[in-house]
């Protein structure tokens, strides 16, 4: 017979998952400033996917390898999970620094060309896949270990916690740049470029990393997860069965459909989500801020010198990023009481949707005079707010359903084998996202046109939820 599962406390399960907290950080400081980084060290516009390839090829080669041997770990005194949470954030607060300093660090080496690109935006490639990957070891047994620890009363309340806090520090990371921009400007300071990079930027990137090592070692010391004996009996397994080891593509072959069904909708989700995070800033920079394209070396690349408008750009799309974060933070409230009324599938659709819409309207929001006063950049708050509850959805509702269907003692192989729909799609942009920004902006256009792109991706997403088979058993409850 099956032992339930205790309800966990608030504060138990905002301990479980408090760690995201400064990975996302992390995550939203990538997601807003790595483009303004490459594009900062000479990257060419149509170059920019490739770069961004790190990311998703960190996924592919980590995720599922890191579900298998975290569903197989046993350490004593950290348990399952716990271990790979810590290596991967230790190793990823160094990897930020690092990427900010690329410059500093060999700048004086790496002065040639590689594949279209100039080597030193190479090696924060570099430094940005080892990143990733630092990451991946990280987040993924971090979702496996809300399978482990949470009940199914509480299942969507656990991810819901998570995606609050998961927000909160998105807000935080998409804010630092614009904060210490402020802060330099209050204090007189001159905002000096160390290695090409601002160093406000730079340090974003250093407290974004303190903030990183520090969520990681509280959810690593104050959480205690279940020792092999109590998960096996909370999982109605025995425990030499949840010791059995199977080869990947024996799990593979047993998959739940409702995976692949999901597979689908994360395809187009995270190739629009890839694309966002790629072509946004400068989309917002051309659109808003009236930042030019430059032919440079044969290549058209935004204009970053001091006389344009990209820095200041860059600082607000950070702060356009955290609203887009604060309507993602409410709604995460929200979405658990909506799911119970009207069902998941039916606010994951109404949520992609909603994304759609925001993206698409960047399109309108433009500012022509230099001179007056920019309105522009305060109407591209609306936008951000489909944006915000699409991302809501996205960060929550597919891992809960998932996390109901897949075998309790295989749930970080599984989590890791479900991630796979999301470094696939991404790579997948990386690859042709050159070839798309030919055809959508080619040498005279504007990136904006990229939004527009990616607005049709959330549309086709939303369609694909509908071929979507989940039943839901047990209510949803609210945060």
């Amino acid at each position: 017979m099956t032992k339930q599962k205790p309800n966990l406390t608030f504060w138990q399960l905002w301990n479980l998952s408090f760690a995201y907290l400064g990975i996302q950080i992390g995550y939203s400081l990538q997601g807003t400033q790595m483009s303004g980084i490459f594009t900062a060290l000479g990257a060419p516009d149509q170059n920019l996917a490739i770069l961004w390839l790190g990311g998703p090829l960190a996924g592919l080669l980590v995720q599922p390898i890191i579900g298998l041997f975290s569903d197989k770990t046993w350490i004593k005194g950290l348990g399952r999970r716990i271990p790979f949470l810590l290596a991967g954030g230790i190793l990823a607060a160094l990897m930020m620094v690092l990427i900010v300093n690329t410059k500093v660090l060999a700048g004086n080496f790496l002065t040639g060309i590689l594949w279209g690109v100039p080597t030193i935006a190479v090696l924060a490639a570099v430094f940005f896949l080892l990143k990733d990957c630092a990451f991946n070891v990280s987040m993924h047994p971090l979702r496996a270990l809300q399978g482990d620890m949470v009940n199914e009363e509480q299942r969507n309340k656990g991810f819901g916690i998570q995606n609050v806090l998961l927000n909160i520090g998105a807000i935080i990371g998409f804010a630092l740049p614009f904060m210490f921009t402020s802060a330099i400007d209050w204090l007189g300071w001159e905002n000096a470029k160390i290695g090409g990079i601002e160093m406000s930027l730079s340090m974003s990137y250093y407290v974004g990393a303190a903030i990183l090592l520090l969520g990681v070692l509280w959810t690593t010391f104050r959480v205690k997860e279940y020792p092999s004996k109590e998960f096996a009996e909370y999982n109605g397994i025995t425990e030499e069965a949840s010791k059995k080891k199977e080869s990947f593509w024996t799990i593979l072959k047993t998959t739940p459909t409702v995976m692949f069904q999901l597979a689908i909708v994360q395809f187009f989700t995270w190739m629009a989500l890839f694309c966002i995070w790629t072509y946004g800033l400068n989309a917002v920079a051309e659109n808003v801020f009236g930042v030019q394209r430059v032919l440079v070396d044969g290549n058209m690349v935004m204009d970053t010198s001091s006389g344009s408008n990209f820095n200041e750009a860059r600082n607000w799309w950070g702060v356009a990023n955290a609203v887009m974060a604060l309507f993602a933070l409410a709604f995460s409230f929200l979405w658990p009481a909506l799911a119970n009324k009207f069902g998941r599938k039916s606010v994951y659709s109404f949520g992609l949707l909603m994304g759609a819409i925001g993206l698409v309207s960047i399109f309108f929001i433009r500012h022509s005079d230099p001179n007056a006063f920019n309105s522009a950049k305060y109407i591209l708050f609306f936008s951000m707010a489909g944006w915000g509850i699409a991302t809501a959805v996205i960060n929550a509702i597919p891992f809960a359903i998932v996390c109901a269907k897949v075998p309790k003692e295989k749930m970080g192989v599984y989590m890791g084998v479900f991630n796979l729909s999301i470094v696939i799609p991404q790579i997948a942009f990386s690859l042709g996202g050159g070839l798309l920004f030919k055809l959508a902006v080619g040498d005279s256009g504007s990136n904006v046109m990229m939004m527009i792109v990616a607005g049709i991706l959330f549309v086709l997403a939303a369609i694909a939820v509908v071929f979507v088979k989940d039943k839901d058993v047990v209510a949803t409850p609210s945060l």
